[in-house]
């Protein structure tokens, strides 16, 4: 399957989940490992285990390999490598204090989104990580 194709396929699976914020890069001029990195939110720790689950779903019916599948367990942050493309979903405080946007997102790819897949979680406009403190 066609690099343009695979994404689609993972897109279409993130927004069946009402995926939010998902963004699309591509990476082919700094890995030869991958050619595309999707970052998407979920609200909730179900949510993002459920975002990348319907990936996993939808590429397994393409008899697509998963290479890697990471932090199922939490929730928060779901890593999922299909070989071509990365997925990452994440819970917006975790995706801002991260900001994998600052490591991969210097190409975005541009590709048709749902409505509610480009909007960002207010969690994620409010967040300040340096807000958190040893008290808490």
């Amino acid at each position: 399957m066609n690099i343009q194709k695979l994404q689609r396929l993972v897109i279409d699976a993130l927004e069946d989940v009402k995926a939010q914020d998902i963004k699309v890069f591509n990476t082919t001029h700094l890995t030869g490992l991958f050619d595309r990195v999707i970052i998407a939110s979920g609200q909730s720790n179900r949510q993002t285990r459920s975002l990348a689950r319907s990936v996993i779903d939808a590429v397994r019916a393409h008899g697509i390999e998963i290479v890697a599948l990471e932090g199922e367990d939490s929730g928060e942050w779901v890593l999922l490598d299909i070989g071509d493309i990365v997925i990452h979903c994440m819970q917006p405080a975790i995706r801002t204090y991260y900001n994998l946007e600052a490591i991969w997102g210097d190409k975005p790819v541009r590709v048709k989104l749902l409505p509610q897949s480009t909007q960002v979680p207010m969690s994620a406009q409010t967040y300040d990580p340096h807000d958190i403190s040893d008290d808490e």
